[in-house]
């Protein structure tokens, strides 16, 4: 196997859940961190960060990007190459629009590739699923699209949802944060029978809403009762913003995620009022908010390679 001297991986922001879509599903978004890995002759990894919020990113071993690449290399029983790793960064960092799944992947795909690709893709999916827990950011930061992941004992099934082109996402960043350990933690360990009936119910309404468009099934299909009435106390303006986001012609709003990012689907039309409205209906609860208009990221992790 042919080895590689610089390769860099550019990996797509990611959403999860989708209202009632809870820990199983996850789209790529039209936001990118990108990775930069150069093998060095001798030496120790040296990390470099630029980009949105690049003071909070560790520079040393702990950087997650070469715990996924150190990662890589134990499950082929190797040693890690010396490494020079330079981090782009345009994700921003505990929002809910999966900064830890682009850091994975991003390292795991750059040191297969540096390694000659001795791993399918599916191999890492495995190892990036492994490394987060869970396979709602890291599917579709890898593969893109709009995926479902469900296992049977230790095999993942992937499935690709079809996602309707007249469907934008637009993404709302607030200027605080929210770890995901604090939004679990305000989940209940038990649900009602009804409250699983009403998410299985709008989940399946949800599949046939990304897929036609259909502005009544989406706009039923996004409500949710398993995590987000219970995270959205942790989020100040959740309201106003939602109020907002459907009186421009949003479909409806989600949590991106654990949050505190919110999610509003809509089409072309209405893109840029929504988007408008939901950061100044932020502005009122003295909260400033980045946001953006996307699209669907339909490739996923993307990679050139130096010889």
């Amino acid at each position: 196997m042919s080895l590689v001297s610089c390769v860099t991986v550019t990996v797509p922001a990611t959403t999860a859940n989708l209202g009632p879509g809870f820990d199983c599903i996850g789209a790529a978004l039209t936001l990118y961190n990108e990775f930069k890995f150069t093998r060095l002759d001798k030496g120790e990894v040296t990390i470099s960060v630029t980009g949105a919020e690049a003071e909070k990113v560790q520079t040393d071993e702990s950087n997650l990007v070469y715990q996924a690449f150190v990662t890589f290399y134990q499950h082929l029983q190797q040693t890690p190459p010396p490494v020079k790793i330079e981090i782009g960064m345009d994700v921003p960092l505990a929002r809910g629009l999966g900064s830890s799944a682009t850091a994975i992947v991003g390292g795991l795909v750059g040191a297969n590739l540096l390694a000659g690709e001795p791993l399918s893709q599916s191999q890492v999916m495995e190892l990036a699923i492994a490394m987060e827990g869970h396979p709602d950011n890291v599917v579709p930061a890898l593969l893109g699209g709009c995926r479902l992941a469900a296992t049977t004992d230790t095999v993942w099934e992937i499935c690709e949802i079809p996602w309707h082109n007249h469907l934008l996402p637009v993404v709302a960043i607030p200027d605080f944060e929210l770890s995901t350990k604090q939004a679990r933690q305000v989940l209940p360990t038990q649900v009602s029978r009804a409250d699983a009936i009403f998410n299985t119910a709008h989940f399946g309404l949800l599949l046939r809403g990304l897929e036609t468009a259909n502005s009544n099934w989406l706009k039923a299909a996004l409500q949710d009762k398993l995590h987000q009435p219970y995270r959205k106390a942790l989020i100040p303006g959740y309201d106003a913003v939602n109020s907002a986001a459907l009186s421009k012609g949003a479909y409806g709003m989600v949590i991106s995620g654990a949050g505190p990012t919110l999610l509003a689907l809509t089409d072309e039309l209405h893109s840029q009022a929504v988007a408008t409205a939901m950061g100044a209906a932020w502005k009122l609860e003295g909260i400033t908010a980045i946001v953006r208009s996307l699209c669907l990221d339909t490739q996923g992790a993307s990679s050139t390679i130096q010889a």
